[in-house]
């Protein structure tokens, strides 16, 4: 049985998928994991069939599959929440994955490099792709001040990094939201925060090695 086998599997979820250097960072992931015993699960793992398939829709459905099943088989997970193809919002599935992994009560922990709030985001992206800034809305009824967008939609999730469920998600699992310059240094906080949850904060702050 190899060292990592012993430990729980964490699923390691994100738009980290998509990126050029992912497998490189689910390697280094893994390794960060560890330290803190814990067995990271990339969801390239076990997808080896998938690389020789054609693209379209029974592939994208298959990976959906294969994607729920790793999420099956981890006891708890990772996600990485930051903004995705340079909007506001996280990447799309991975809100999904969160919501999933939150409905079989497993303990989660996030992290990201962008510590703005969600409202900044939202504003920061307005203002960059469509030149246009929130707009302050006053209810005459004398409650709070509310904030719309280019489409007249509300922006919410005040104070939080992102929409209030995924995080709200995470928080209610136990986990919190690691925020740092660089992507390994964030993963690292929520990887050991996740271990806290796990094994108990004493136990991982005196066992922690790497």
């Amino acid at each position: 049985m190899t060292e990592s086998a012993a430990y729980p599997k964490v699923y390691l979820g994100g738009d980290l998928v998509f990126r050029k250097d992912a497998q490189q960072l689910f390697r280094a992931f893994k390794e960060a994991c560890l330290a803190v015993r814990l067995h990271g699960v990339s969801p390239f793992d076990g997808q080896d069939e998938v690389e020789a398939l054609p693209p379209g829709k029974e592939t994208s459905l298959l990976i959906a599959r294969l994607d729920r099943g790793l999420m099956d088989e981890c006891a708890a997970a990772l996600f990485c929440i930051d903004p995705f193809r340079r909007a506001a919002d996280m990447d799309p599935g991975t809100a999904v994955e969160i919501g999933y992994m939150a409905a079989q009560n497993k303990p989660m922990a996030g992290y990201t490099v962008d510590g703005r709030t969600y409202h900044e985001k939202v504003q920061s992206y307005f203002e960059q792709a469509w030149h246009t800034p929130l707009t302050e809305e006053k209810p005459p009824n004398g409650s709070r001040v509310r904030w719309l967008d280019a489409d007249a939609m509300i922006v919410h999730s005040e104070g939080l990094l992102q929409n209030a469920m995924v995080e709200g998600f995470i928080r209610q699992a136990g986990g919190d939201i690691a925020v740092a310059d660089d992507i390994l240094s964030a993963f690292r906080a929520a990887a050991k925060d996740l271990a806290g949850l796990i094994y108990g904060k004493t136990a991982v702050e005196g066992s922690s090695h790497g």
